[in-house]
């Protein structure tokens, strides 16, 4: 299989959208950071206070995902863009393996999204059952 121009260049809009739905993320869970931050200032009860902090740690393991998720969005751009020039320049060998470790970095990626995603949606799911019981 022959790498051109358009090949890599395929998966840009891909990654902007990505990049621009974790950037989002982000955001709301900084949000949600500082929020339970002022809640906890606040708070007197002991045992309020072991709950916020049990929040505040799984929306900080859930940053360092997007963090994570971010690095390798941008890693796979980066080298997207490099195996371009490769292309250019004519090295078909050095822009296949370029290309195969984008595509890596971006299933890196889409595997961080995949984890943050389900610690997310295991939080909600405990916080649903206790306004359920």
């Amino acid at each position: 299989m022959e790498v051109t121009l358009n090949t890599p260049a395929l998966l840009f809009p891909a990654i902007t959208l990505l990049l621009l739905a974790y950037t989002n993320r982000f955001l709301t869970i900084a949000s949600l950071i500082r929020r339970l931050h002022d809640e906890y200032e606040k708070s007197q009860g002991h045992s309020d206070k072991i709950l916020l902090k049990a929040q505040i740690v799984q929306l900080s393991r859930r940053l360092s995902l997007v963090k994570y998720m971010q690095a390798t969005g941008i890693l796979c751009l980066v080298f997207c863009v490099i195996t371009m020039a490769f292309v250019y320049f004519n090295l078909q060998l050095v822009a296949h393996g370029l290309f195969a470790l984008s595509l890596t970095f971006l299933m890196a990626s889409l595997v961080f999204s995949l984890s943050e995603i389900l610690i997310s949606t295991r939080a909600l799911e405990i916080e649903l059952k206790g306004m359920i019981d």
